[in-house]
């Protein structure tokens, strides 16, 4: 027995060593490649003894374990795998600790910080918006935010538009400035209202400017307007943009004393302004009229010069003006015989289209409306509505004829409705204080016939009333352009039309002119027919002008374009008798074509229609504007 246990204590020492030498030659091993930290493998239970007595030593070498790291053995490495979820314990209570004493914070921020997203989503929203709003503006809206300083002008000119109250430009002058002021020709169409006074007057005075003109070398710009009045009004904004300069700026138009206009042309005007008619006549008579050295000629609303029967006259104008020159055509509407004068008088023009793409033709702030009225309560409708407004609005009324007009304004008169008058056949040195007194007027009332329809800009008009309904579509959108003009104005619109007139909506519609219609209240209508019948009847002078007023009224009846909407033969003469204050019609001599019919613009005699048509005094036969 006592042979098998010293065998057995032999065999055990045997097996120590040998597992003592494996674990030194691990541990060679480990010195050279210097792992890192690993857990030491599995033991056999009999190995526990020696295992618990590496590990009770490890605490005592810590200290020595820094300096000497390659020392150390299995046991450190047990010993730091231990410390180490000690470690990851202790963070995570100093983070559970944190988060503990943090909560509230958090649950605070969070609190603050979510309206603050949606602030700025919010503000994100709004500026997304504004830029579409901006964008969509910019299509619809005559204004750009392209400014007059960004052009380069003179300081004089600049200081001129500041003091005009123009910061930014509208689209037809943001687009026809430029090439204008590079010398370039312009053919230039854009909606009443949008801005072509300046778009040409601008290039035009900084030319003069450029080029030093003095009044010696006579005229270098010359505006030629359809009108007395439109031209009176270039006139106005020329004057003020060379009220720094030193060139001169005057205006030749009809009805002024042509002595005094030849004096001023003699003494050099250097920016000229002109009706078609008065500006031929001093061309081909007045000696002192330099005009050789012309640099730039502007053709303004170019359609109506045509229609008004000026084609001859502007031809002959073409040919005595210098060939060598700069040349700007602007017009509302493109027709045919506006493109026949631009290829005579433009060369290579740059074409620009401000409303091209648009919904509507009409200013965006315009409100527009009709109302069909029995042909005989027209004129009590007329009364009932001016009555309402009087001294509270600005109202412009449109007639068909000079006479028509004249014989309204008298009869307001006669009733005591203030009201002035603008139309063909009043001198101008009563026409033109009319125009500049409405200018000025907060509220009255204008009675007018198409030449107040085109270019003129009367500030802060509120109603447009359409007593006597426009020859096409064109001439319609003319006449609303009076008021709503300029970016945020805000104006009505009100056409009169008699059941058999109803037609005429749908060409409005086509033309995309959006009107609506409003109901006829007879019963809310001045009670005054007795008393207006029995005035027109005992005063022989307002019998008379109503008498010329009823016989033109249908003599330009006859002479619409429209025949399929105004036909004069399906009028009720008693009814028309009757809106102009006659219980029976009056016994004149109408003058109705009877096969086809002569347009309303068709002068009496073609040759001389500038001349007041060849008649004695200088009156055409049939006066409608």
């Amino acid at each position: 027995m006592a042979n098998l246990d010293m065998e057995q204590h032999s065999s055990e020492s045997e097996e120590i060593k040998k597992k003592k030498h494996k674990k030194r030659a691990r541990d060679k091993a480990k010195k050279l490649k210097q792992p890192a930290m690993e857990e030491e493998p599995d033991h056999e239970d009999g190995d526990a003894e020696e295992n618990n007595a590496l590990i009770d030593e490890e605490p005592k070498k810590k200290k020595k374990k820094n300096k000497k790291r390659g020392d150390t053995d299995d046991g450190e490495d047990e010993a730091v795998a231990e410390e180490e979820p000690k470690k990851k314990k202790k963070k995570n209570k100093k983070l559970q600790q944190r988060g503990d004493t943090n909560d509230e914070e958090d649950e605070v921020i969070a609190e603050e910080e979510e309206p603050k997203k949606k602030k700025k989503k919010q503000r994100k929203d709004a500026e997304a918006k504004s830029e579409e709003e901006e964008k969509k503006m910019e299509e619809t809206s005559i204004m750009t935010n392209k400014t007059f300083e960004s052009l380069s002008l003179s300081d004089n000119t600049y200081k001129s538009i500041k003091e005009m109250g123009f910061a930014r430009m509208t689209q037809i002058q943001a687009k026809a400035i430029p090439p204008l002021m590079m010398g370039e020709d312009v053919l230039g169409a854009a909606r009443t209202g949008s801005g072509k006074t300046l778009a040409f007057l601008i290039p035009a005075v900084e030319l003069l400017y450029r080029v030093k003109f003095t009044p010696r070398n006579g005229t270098g710009v010359l505006v030629i307007c359809p009108t007395r009045e439109l031209a009176i009004q270039s006139y106005g904004v020329a004057k003020e943009l060379l009220k720094y300069h030193s060139q001169t700026v005057g205006k030749v138009i009809g009805g002024e004393k042509r002595k005094t206009e030849a004096e001023i042309l003699a003494k050099g005007v250097n920016l000229l302004v002109a009706t078609p008619g008065r500006l031929l006549d001093h061309l081909e008579n007045t000696n002192g009229f330099i005009f050789k050295n012309l640099k730039f000629l502007v053709m303004d609303e170019a359609d109506r010069i045509l229609e008004q029967n000026f084609e001859e006259d502007l031809k002959k104008i073409l040919k005595l003006l210098p060939k060598t020159r700069q040349t700007s055509l602007f017009s509302a509407t493109q027709s045919a015989k506006v493109e026949d004068l631009a290829r005579v008088s433009l060369t290579s023009p740059v074409y620009i289209d401000v409303d091209e793409g648009r919904k509507e033709v009409t200013n965006e702030g315009l409100e527009q409306g009709y109302c069909v009225v029995p042909s005989a309560m027209r004129l009590l409708f007329l009364l009932t509505f001016l009555k309402r407004f009087q001294g509270k609005k600005k109202i412009m009324v449109f007639f068909s004829t000079c006479k028509s007009t004249k014989f309204h304004a008298e009869l307001f008169r006669y009733i005591k409705f203030d009201c002035l008058e603008i139309r063909g056949g009043i001198d101008q040195s009563k026409r033109t204080p009319t125009f500049l007194q409405f200018i000025k007027a907060e509220t009255g009332i204008l009675l007018c016939t198409n030449v107040a329809a085109r270019g003129l800009d009367f500030p802060h008009v509120d109603w447009i009333v359409q007593y006597d309904p426009p020859d096409n579509p064109t001439d319609y959108i003319h006449r609303v352009g009076r008021t709503a003009r300029g970016e945020g104005a805000k104006g009505k619109a009100l056409l009169v039309l008699t059941p058999q007139e109803l037609k005429f909506i749908q060409y409005l519609k086509a033309a995309k002119i959006p009107v609506e219609e409003h109901e006829f209240e007879e019963k809310k209508l001045l009670d005054v027919k007795p008393f207006v019948e029995n005035l027109i009847s005992e005063n022989y002078a307002l019998k008379e002008s109503a008498k010329e007023a009823y016989k033109t009224y249908i003599s330009g009846y006859d002479s619409h374009s429209m025949k399929d909407v105004f036909n004069v033969h399906q009028l009720n003469l008693t009814e028309v008798a009757t809106s102009f204050g006659f219980s029976d019609p009056p016994k004149v001599a109408l003058k109705i074509d009877r096969g086809g019919y002569r347009s309303k613009r068709e002068p009496v005699n073609k040759f001389k229609r500038g001349r007041g048509g060849g008649r004695p005094g200088g009156k055409s036969k049939f006066e409608r504007y």
